[in-house]
């Protein structure tokens, strides 16, 4: 659980990421290019305001990225993460890999 410079992999747990919500968007955009806000909400379970609040704070980190629009009259609104949003999440998996001691990497 240590890494070769002797600091525990806590140390590289990102606390934009950490937070329950947030981790739950950011692992269902990790898996498509993009998500219509409703198909997020309806699968981490959260509501509207909840979620919006959490994706302006990985909005306002560049982990997601906001594209508004219209299908047919109705508005709509799509999420994906970002190239830097999808490394933060990768860095973040790994560390909690090795925290949990599934990581080969690490002896």
């Amino acid at each position: 659980m240590t890494e070769a410079d002797g600091r525990h992999a806590r140390h590289r747990l990102d606390e934009i990421v950490h937070a329950p919500v947030r981790f739950s968007i950011v692992a269902v955009l990790a898996g498509v290019d993009e998500a219509e806000f409703a198909f997020v909400r309806d699968t981490i379970e959260v509501s509207d305001s909840v979620l919006s609040k959490h994706v302006s704070r990985l909005e306002d980190a560049g982990y997601v990225s906001v594209r508004k629009g219209h299908v047919g009259k109705r508005p709509r609104t799509w999420l994906a993460l970002t190239t830097s949003g999808r490394q933060a999440f990768e860095r973040h998996l790994a560390a909690l890999r090795t925290i949990a001691g599934d990581d080969p990497l690490v002896t």
